[in-house]
């Protein structure tokens, strides 16, 4: 045992010291000291001491070693002048706050009273020198107190560093003296301290992907590291002198329980910290994979069925950081409110009894809210995704939110209300992603759907899944949202069609919070997955159709990668068995949705042209194999008995005789009643009714123009709405007097009643690509024209000569055309894929007439400069095109005629 350390193991320094003055060479004794104390703490870290012991303790020895090393050197201390040229060592940073891991830097201020360097040069440099032989790790600077002022002036991260400092040895009235020159009324005052704070963690935070769930976290710098928690004291002391966790608590800036959370989570990452410098040997902060496994080792973790004993250790910890990170959070918010906008005018609006903005903030409008009506707890989220003006949620109201979730409990979550307000939240058009987050953060979300409160956490130890199984949840959900903004068009152009037209969005956003619910359980998470959305769908009285439908897409969200990148899908079969497990467009575009949201949450870098362009070709295969007869959509009579059922109701409050709907609909195809939106079918049968009962001429044209949007938030279109008595060249007419008015169709929807009355929907945009608006002058020339062209009976078609703009004529897609039988519907499907161009369906609609051929319906779809259409003809007696000689002269028509315009 070394004579410096005594009997029972602690530091003596009257004995080193004496052992110093007694030894010829110093430096190994201090050395032996050095090592001797390193030896003891880490075996009293492996035995189990408490760290916050451990890290006081190892700042405080290395306390008593600075200043016997100090004490060997002349300081002239005994010269007349000595008050004008004091010097003081003193702690600051991590160290000053009397923290020290094992390879933490040791950060010295050697403070001067005024700028005597060069009196004290010989003693500084030689101190220095000293420690650097021993083996210590020291940062410093030697500053005068004026320099002290000017440099943490001009530096927030020095004037931070000088807040945490502490007098080792010498005179502790410069240190104070110091601190008064460069507190908040000299420099840095609280506003600006905070704002730079601020600014500083949120590029801090940027780095991380502003996310706690990094695959190798780095326990100091990381969302909810011990550098959050430093962050928001510094802003307190420099606010208030706050300096302990407890001051945040006596001047009411944390409630017990996040005093508790925020100490306990403190030592839980010092903890990881010490182990992770004892194993790496060196300063080290980088929760890796290979610490990450000793670490779990370390602590007593074991594997447990499906989970390894790392995936534990780090779902405990991602646990811990997510709640350091939400008090963090709190307490920003906080010194918002309190410093920043202090004094700010209020301005309070009210939205309804419970609830009111303030500010910006929504908040309670008393403090028994959730204890009167619970399910108020989910009418927050709904309300914040309803106002744009909401920016976050009050401080108070949080807390409140927070001490209160006992109050989700089994009766809450079968309460209807409850049910029905989760479900109005995955309808609600604004920042889903960012309700759904604070859901989570505010522990809401774990409480209401306990499933989800399992995987929060829950890693898998691979560079495969970059997320946690709840973060990656939540990045599909917020994949799913950036489908709909026009500039992800590009990168997704699938997807982006995709999303405006799914009957029901929240559907979507189910089988998003459900497809991996159940990974960590052990067995197929898919399969028990499917048993906990059914739970969901069940609570929350979804319909049969929509429960199956999100059913099927949980037990088979990983099909189309699967199927896209480990079989060959230029193989036909492949594609039939695709489309026979598919069975339906909707179910298609919901599940190709899924995967494109699945695979980019999953790992960015999976998402590359090559998988994209596979998954691409297999939606358009089994798109084409379903249009081709193989199409048997999934529960039908469900999805229309439900869709004609909520439209009357509709209807009923409109004032609207629910016999006068059942006649118009009697001949109408099951077809509209599945592709149509029960919006469109309520506004469509209303207006039809009107326009029959009203006086005057009852064949005159019914033509609506409106501006459309799937669901709020969204990119719109215009929307075109005719209905009258069919005729030969009816569609060519609408086409041509489309491309006359100088209006892109985006999307057509044709069908035809049994009485051969028409109902066509076309989407369109004006030609600069805004939606026409409520401009009066315009409607009214749209709706003139149209019925000029469709009540022209003498079968002309005027060809629109607009030129095809530079910019569509920079691609080059050439023009493919397939013709097959649809044995199912008695029609010949005709397939066209070619580059968009103005007056491309009047040209094609108008071959069509030319060559005797009968339009029986149509699905248009324009994908950028892409073209995909699909033409369901017959000859003149309504049958099948059979010849095939006229077949061959219609595609050589249709390509001669569009590569010649396209050449325009």
């Amino acid at each position: 045992m070394h004579s410096s350390i005594s009997k029972d193991h602690l530091f003596d320094p009257v004995q080193l010291a004496k052992r110093l003055d007694q030894s010829k060479r110093i430096i190994p004794v201090l050395k032996e000291t050095l090592v001797a104390l390193h030896s003891y703490l880490d075996e009293q870290f492996y035995a189990g001491t408490d760290i916050s012991d451990l890290i006081y303790k190892r700042s405080d020895y290395m306390d008593q070693i600075l200043k016997l090393v100090w004490q060997r050197f002349d300081w002239h201390e005994n010269i007349r002048s000595w008050r004008k040229t004091r010097v003081s060592l003193i702690a600051v940073g991590g160290y000053g706050r009397g923290e020290l891991h094992p390879y933490s830097d040791i950060d010295l201020l050697i403070l001067l009273e005024r700028n005597s360097y060069d009196l004290h040069k010989q003693s500084l440099q030689s101190f220095l020198t000293l420690l650097w032989d021993i083996g210590l790790d020291v940062g410093h600077s030697v500053r005068s107190l004026n320099e002290c002022q000017i440099q943490a002036k001009a530096d927030i991260t020095i004037a931070t560093t000088l807040m945490e400092s502490r007098t080792i040895i010498g005179d502790e009235a410069l240190r104070e003296k110091m601190i008064r020159k460069t507190g908040p009324s000299k420099i840095w005052p609280s506003k600006r301290f905070f704002k730079a704070k601020w600014d500083e963690q949120k590029e801090r935070h940027q780095k991380f992907d502003d996310t706690v769930y990094h695959l190798e976290p780095n326990v100091k710098s990381s969302p909810g590291g011990l550098r959050d928690i430093q962050t928001v004291m510094w802003i307190a002391r420099r606010e208030s002198s706050a300096v302990t966790l407890s001051d945040l608590f006596d001047r009411h800036m944390l409630t017990q329980s996040e005093l508790k959370q925020l100490g306990e989570g403190r030592k839980y990452l010092w903890k990881i910290r010490y182990g992770l410098h004892l194993l790496s040997g060196r300063s080290d902060d980088r929760l890796s994979f290979e610490y990450q496994r000793k670490l779990a080792d370390l602590f007593g973790y074991s594997d447990r069925g499906d989970l390894l004993a790392v995936e534990q250790f780090m779902r405990d910890y991602y646990r811990v950081v997510l709640g350091l990170q939400a008090i963090n959070q709190l307490l920003l918010q906080h010194f918002d409110e309190t410093i920043l906008r202090v004094g700010e005018k209020t301005v309070i609006k009210p939205l309804n009894s419970r609830f009111q903005i303030r500010n910006n903030d929504i908040e309670v409008t008393h403090e028994d809210v959730f204890k009167q009506y619970p399910p108020a707890m989910l009418e927050l989220f709904v309300l914040a995704g309803n106002h744009a003006d909401i920016e976050e949620v009050s401080t108070s109201t949080t807390r409140l939110m927070t001490s209160q979730l006992y109050l989700i409990d089994d009766e809450f979550r079968a309460n209807p209300e409850a049910t029905k307000l989760f479900i109005e939240l995955l309808k609600s058009p604004l920042k889903l992603f960012t309700q759904l987050t604070r859901m989570k953060k505010f522990g809401v979300l774990g409480a209401y759907l306990p499933e989800f409160g399992h995987i929060i956490g829950q890693m898998q130890f691979d560079m495969f899944h970059i997320y946690t199984v709840d973060a990656h949840t939540l990045q599909v959900i917020r994949n799913m949202r950036r489908f709909r903004y026009r500039n992800n068009e590009q990168k997704f152009p699938v997807a982006a069609h995709i999303i405006p037209r799914l009957p029901k969005i929240e559907l979507l956003y189910i089988a998003g919070l459900y497809h991996d619910i159940a990974k960590g359980r052990g067995g197929d998470h898919s399969y028990l997955g499917v048993q906990d959305v059914t739970k969901f769908c069940h609570f929350h009285q979804l319909s049969i159709w929509d429960t199956n439908l999100v059913r099927w897409l949980v037990e088979n969200h990983l099909s189309m990668s699967g199927t896209a990148q480990r079989k060959d899908i230029s193989d036909p079969e492949i594609i039939h068995e695709f489309a026979l497990l598919v069975q339906d467009q909707v179910r298609l575009d919901y599940l190709y949705a899924l995967t494109v949201a699945d695979i980019n949450a999953t790992n960015p870098t999976l998402w590359n042209s090559w998988r994209a362009s596979l998954l691409r070709q297999l939606y358009l295969e089994t798109k084409r194999m379903l249009r081709r007869g193989l199409e048997n959509y999934a529960d039908k009579s469900e999805y229309i008995t439900e869709a004609q059922s909520t439209a009357i109701q509709r209807l009923k409050q409109h004032g609207v005789n629910e016999q006068d709907v059942l006649q118009l609909w009697d001949d109408i195809g099951e077809e509209y009643f599945i592709r149509e939106s029960v919006g469109n079918i309520v506004l469509q049968t209303e207006s039809i009714i009107e326009h029959r009962n009203r006086p005057g001429d009852k064949d005159e044209s019914l033509v609506l123009v409106r501006d459309y949007y799937m669901r709020q938030g969204e990119e719109g279109a215009t929307q075109i709405f005719i209905h009258c008595k069919n005729r030969d060249n009816l569609f060519a007419s609408s086409a041509s007097a489309l491309d006359q008015l100088g209006l892109n169709v985006l999307d057509a929807r044709i069908f035809t009643s049994g009485s051969n009355y028409v109902f066509y929907t076309f989407m369109v945009l004006e030609a600069n690509g805004q939606l026409v608006g409520e401009n009066a002058t315009r409607i009214e020339r749209i709706t003139r024209l149209l019925r000029e062209y469709l009540e022209d009976t003498d079968g002309s078609v005027k060809i629109s000569k607009r030129r095809t703009s530079q910019h569509l004529k920079q691609f080059n897609i050439p023009t493919e055309i397939s013709m097959s039988k649809d044995a199912a519907r008695s029609h010949t499907v005709l397939e066209l894929v070619t580059l968009d161009r103005p007056g491309l369906l009047a040209i094609v609609a108008q071959i069509f007439v030319e060559m005797g051929l009968v339009l029986q319906g149509a699905k248009i779809t324009t994908l950028g400069e892409r073209v995909e259409d699909v033409f369901y003809l017959t000859d003149k007696n309504n049958q099948p095109v059979t010849d095939q000689v006229l077949c061959i002269k219609l595609e050589e028509r249709i390509r001669t005629e569009l590569d010649k315009k396209s050449d325009g």
